[in-house]
């Protein structure tokens, strides 16, 4: 009896993303990183919350809109708090809400973006085909990096390996969207390049 192995990683954006706009104190397009503060402004019942980005170079700022007219009674009171408190694990939650970016049509910069690979878990079940390994990789932030990109990271191989063995047939892509990618391959790719699997 043959068995196919579900294995499944999720993508961790490991800071928040950084945002390439113009400054206007610069004169220039620049990088704007969280400061991991919020800005928090109460007109009568209505409420708006910001996060605080700052430019790298002159320190000029400009504000992620989270909340616009919301009445203060439909944030949660700890989530309001926590606002005020400038909690900085909330401020850093909302850096990496890849909607909240596009919400405010923030341009992210997609070469200074650090991420990792977590294994969620593995299964193993009977199959009528081969050994195979069907490998999905989760990605909640629909950061746009390449499916032989991503495997390979799982498989601590290089891109160029990954994307001979795709021509090759040793991996099958079988599903690619911006929020997972699947694969199957042969159960021998894995061990001998001692890779996360």
């Amino acid at each position: 009896m043959s068995y196919l192995k579900k294995i499944e990683y999720k993508m961790i954006q490991k800071e928040s993303f950084i945002v390439i706009r113009n400054c206007s104190k610069c004169g220039k397009k620049t990088h704007f990183k969280n400061t991991k503060k919020f800005r928090v402004n109460a007109n009568g019942n209505k409420l708006d919350v910001w996060l605080i980005y700052q430019c790298e170079q002159c320190k000029h700022t400009f504000n992620l809109a989270i909340y616009e007219r919301q009445k203060i009674t439909s944030i949660p009171k700890d989530e309001y708090k926590r606002f005020l408190d400038n909690d900085e694990q909330l401020a850093e939650l909302y850096g990496k809400t890849i909607k909240l970016f596009k919400k405010n049509k923030a341009v992210i910069d997609l070469i200074r973006l650090h991420y990792d690979f977590v294994k969620l878990h593995e299964t193993t079940e009977n199959s009528d085909c081969s050994d195979r390994i069907l490998l999905q990789i989760h990605n909640s932030y629909e950061i746009k990096v390449r499916p032989e990109k991503q495997i390979a990271a799982v498989l601590g191989l290089s891109k160029s390996q990954v994307q001979k063995m795709i021509q090759q047939g040793e991996i099958e892509l079988i599903n690619v969207t911006s929020l997972c990618v699947s694969a199957f391959m042969n159960t021998d790719i894995c061990n001998p390049f001692g890779g996360m699997l």
